[in-house]
């Protein structure tokens, strides 16, 4: 029952100053306590003069909730603020001479949170159709709303307890439970999913004391009829397996040939199904294009294909094969099938040898050779013929191994293993040689025998590709080092010769540029002007001649032309490098007749003749120019040429003594042509002043 609290107050006070007027006093007339108190709660006391007697009222409306102790009222049980929330107490005052007044106390029952919230169902189940719209609301408000004794707010919260169907399912909001689909469900992707939904008398992350309820939630998905058919086999492009895509059919039929029979298509017969395989929805097939001429028909629903009328002509078809549900026509797969025309086969390929033996070894690689029993240099190769070839070689068979995924075939025959083979075994299998062309086959047996190669068995070290080039690449590095160490060994040991011949080079090419242009013409050069000029100190100038003889002997080696004496009518030696060219010369010149270059008259007749002559008188009227040449002169010029000479041969013993054991250049070099140096004089008077005899 509820009570003014303001009315309670004022009876209360009211009283309590009667009661203390009479000779009573209470603590507190209005106390207030906790509910799922303990028994013996002490609410308040009570205080009475001497002889006065205070008792509770049995008549009052919750007096069995309280007793008096002595001076205290206390409560006999526990109280609970659901149940009731304000409990009222009568105390009657016994007066002297028999007299008695009444009060009343109020005890107010405090809340406590120990309560938690309700829900009308603890576990429930739904279907939901897989082509439920989104947003769509799946539960209401009203099945999922939670109650709580203590009048609290509830707080909801949904989790998902199946793997990778979380997002699917929501609520509208903290405070509102109504579940709804957030995103479009997948039959194939999950077919049910289990949820809990929690309601909390205290927000999520509180730190008072919170009360939970949970509840669960079942949701069956169901299929709906969402896909159209599919023609198997077929691949799928996506990874929730929603879209699947088929390949072309191909068929082969014999040109003017009828056959009655359904066509024998790759990779299997025309056939598909409904996807949604819960609801497996009926199938029709047709052809919708493609067949203008109608050579094919397709039975509606077994989807197989014949021919209606032969071929004649040997262009191929393509077909378009129809697959509609009879619920829902649109609702359609289009498939296409490829249809050759070839000629017939008269004879199926065949294998002459019914058994093929080979031998593999333990840890070969992928893709390796299967060679053949008694023979581990030939690869095994299975061969099919067909008579229907001239030579039994049909280029259109294709080979594959049946019955075993260790070893396969190449489109030649060859067999490779197609794994790393672990253990010596013994493996049979079936190979098949297929025509491509006609679909005809034929079947072989291959036994291959496994065993453990002898390398292994030998040796515990097995040298890979990578060890020999490595080997390799150390022997060339240490023959690379070799000759490096050789070349300068060379270098070092002939460094002289080889230095003396780029010498010689150099000066050959040098001097080259220095040759008398006038005697490579093969001219004498008119130095008639030359003659008389002098310094202007008065002082004879000298001229240089070069001699050329057309014929000179050279001497037999180096050591002869050095030891002898020197003639004294020549100045000098000529160069090699002149020699060279000289010789050239006379190698692309006519040949002439050898003559002495001693002559007392002068040859004028022959201008390409070349000569020293000497004057044996002078004729002044003549005009001509005179040279006369000192004794003096003569001993300088001989004094040259022996320094000269003796230079020559310091040079060449420093030669021999450093390289005795060399090339052989001292007798292989030609021998050196002389150089006559002239000084002008103003006259000759005798042969003998030359020293020629």
């Amino acid at each position: 029952m509820a009570v003014s609290h303001w009315l309670l107050t004022c009876v209360l006070f009211i009283t309590d100053i009667a009661a203390q007027q009479q000779g009573c006093s209470v603590g507190n007339s209005e106390p207030s306590v906790y509910e799922n108190n303990p028994p013996g709660y002490v609410l308040t006391t009570v205080h009475t003069d001497s002889g006065f007697t205070v008792t509770i009222d049995p008549t009052s409306q919750d007096a069995k909730f309280f007793t008096i102790q002595g001076s205290e009222l206390q409560l006999t049980e526990s109280v609970d603020y659901e149940v009731s929330p304000v409990l009222f107490l009568s105390l009657t005052l016994i007066l002297p001479f028999l007299q008695s007044n009444s009060f009343d106390i109020v005890v107010t029952i405090l809340n406590e949170n120990d309560n938690s919230p309700v829900f009308k169902h603890t576990n429930l189940t739904q279907v939901v159709p897989e082509d439920t719209k989104v947003n769509a609301t799946i539960i209401a408000r009203e099945e999922l709303t939670a109650s709580d004794a203590d009048l609290d707010t509830i707080f909801y919260e949904l989790t998902t307890t199946v793997q990778d169907t979380e997002g699917y399912f929501a609520i509208k909001g903290v405070n509102n439970p109504e579940l709804y689909l957030r995103r479009a469900l997948n039959y194939d992707k999950f077919k049910q999913t289990t949820l809990l939904l929690y309601a909390r008398d205290r927000p999520v992350g509180s730190s008072d004391i919170t009360n939970t309820a949970t509840a669960t939630i079942n949701i069956l998905i169901e299929q709906s009829d969402t896909k159209p058919p599919w023609f198997l086999p077929c691949t799928f492009i996506n990874t929730d397996n929603s879209i699947c895509i088929s390949s072309p059919y191909i068929g082969r039929v014999n040109i003017s040939e009828l056959s009655t029979e359904p066509l024998i298509l790759e990779p299997g017969p025309i056939y598909a199904i409904d996807p949604d395989y819960t609801i497996n929805e009926r199938i029709v097939y047709s052809i919708v294009g493609g067949d203008t001429d109608k050579v094919f028909s397709v039975d509606a629903d077994t989807g197989n294909l014949t021919m209606n009328k032969a071929v004649t002509s040997p262009d191929g078809f393509l077909l378009q094969v129809m697959a509609t549900q009879v619920n829902n026509i649109q609702k359609y797969s289009v498939a296409s099938v490829e249809i050759k025309v070839v000629n017939k086969s008269e004879h199926p390929p065949y294998f002459e040898t019914k058994i093929y033996s080979g031998t593999a070894f333990v840890g070969l690689a992928l893709r390796s050779f299967v060679f053949q029993a008694g023979d581990p240099s030939s690869p095994l190769m299975i061969t099919a013929v067909d008579e229907d070839f001239p030579d039994k070689v049909n280029p259109n068979i294709e080979y594959y191994i049946k019955n075993s995924t260790d070893f396969i075939a190449t489109k030649d025959g060859f067999i490779l293993t197609n794994v790393v083979l672990q253990s010596p075994e013994t493996v049979t299998m079936e190979a098949v040689g297929k025509d491509m062309v006609s679909l005809e086959e034929a079947s072989t047996v291959i036994v291959v025998e496994v065993m453990q190669p002898a390398a292994v068995a030998s040796s515990d070290k097995a040298y890979t590709a990578q060890d020999m080039a490595i080997l390799g690449g150390t022997l060339a590095a240490l023959l690379l080092l070799a000759l490096v160490f050789l070349g300068v060994m060379i270098y070092k040991q002939y460094r002289k010769p080889v230095k003396y011949l780029i010498r010689k080079k150099f000066s050959k090419e040098i001097s080259g540029g220095f040759q008398n242009q006038s005697y490579k013409k093969d001219s004498l050069p008119d130095v008639s002007s030359k003659q008389h000029e002098t310094p202007e100190n008065g002082s004879v100038q000298s001229m240089t001649h070069v001699l050329t003889p057309p014929a000179f002997p050279l001497p037999s080696s180096n050591a002869e032309e050095m030891n002898s004496p020197p003639e004294p009518s020549v100045a000098s030696a000529i160069t090699l490098d002149q020699e060279e060219e000289e010789e050239e010369v006379e190698e692309t010149e006519p040949k002439r007749e050898v003559k002495s270059i001693l002559k007392t008259d002068r040859n004028m007749a022959d201008d390409g003749y070349k000569a020293v002559w000497f004057q044996t008188s002078v004729d002044p009227e003549a005009g001509e120019t005179v040279e006369v040449i000192e004794d003096n002169a003569v001993d300088s010029d001989d004094e040259s040429d022996q320094d000269m000479q003796e230079k020559e041969e310091e040079e060449e013993e420093d030669y021999d003594k450093d390289d005795h054991r060399g090339l052989g250049l001292e007798s292989s070099l030609p021998a050196v042509d002389l150089v006559v140096n002239k000084a002008h004089t103003d006259a000759v008077t005798d042969d003998s002043d030359l020293g020629w005899n």
